[in-house]
């Protein structure tokens, strides 16, 4: 019995050592080194203070800056542990909102979402990623257009001409990787934090 045994429980704890300690570590340790900045959650710094992660969206509320994709994240409800209530861009708990297309509550949504967006740039059409959640509820980027269609709002909030502020998003469209891997996008958070160098409230 005991020959029959001892192999397993040395592969086990072998298998173990190898996957589960001595793997990580090297992983972790070539990234720390390699790729300090992405290792470390990609954080972003303003003033010598971490505002975000560029890897995170964050909700943005205001006329004057950008805002991301919609999020459907959700957190335990304070008074009542058996709900939820929205809580965007909620890393701990990643996810879409498993809404189907027949879903009365994302066609209530998106009517007032469209609605607002309508009012804020009706001669625009609205790109699909300012209605529509992520998969992971943590979408950082937006795509150009989401953010061009955001230029007039934010222009006027800030009292500057709104040619300055497309520049701003034109110098802020991130290409996709080797021309091919991607779609051109825009960094919500970094942008905001360009703005706010470049056309102070």
């Amino acid at each position: 019995m005991l020959k029959e045994v001892r192999p397993a429980v040395v592969s086990l704890l072998a298998l173990t050592m190898i996957t589960g300690l001595a793997y990580p570590l090297a992983v972790t340790g070539l990234a720390t080194v390699l790729f300090p900045y992405q290792a470390q959650g990609s954080l972003v710094e303003r003033g010598g203070k971490v505002v975000g992660s560029a890897l995170i969206g964050q909700e943005f509320k205001g006329d004057e800056y950008f805002h991301g994709r919609p999020s459907a994240t959700v957190a335990p409800d304070p008074a009542d542990s058996s709900k939820t209530v929205s809580a965007p861009y909620n890393a701990a708990n990643s996810g879409g909102s498993n809404l189907g297309p027949t879903s009365k509550a994302l066609a209530d949504r998106l009517s007032e979402d469209v609605a607002k967006l309508k009012a804020e740039n009706p001669a625009a059409a609205i790109p699909v990623d300012l209605v529509t959640t992520s998969g992971s509820g943590l979408d950082p980027d937006i795509s150009p257009e989401g953010a061009l269609f955001q230029v007039p709002r934010v222009a006027k909030a800030r009292g500057v001409p709104e040619e300055q502020i497309r520049k701003l998003v034109g110098a802020s469209i991130n290409q996709p990787l080797g021309g091919v891997l991607g779609e051109p996008r825009v960094n919500v958070l970094k942008l905001n934090l360009a703005l706010d160098a470049a056309a102070p409230r």
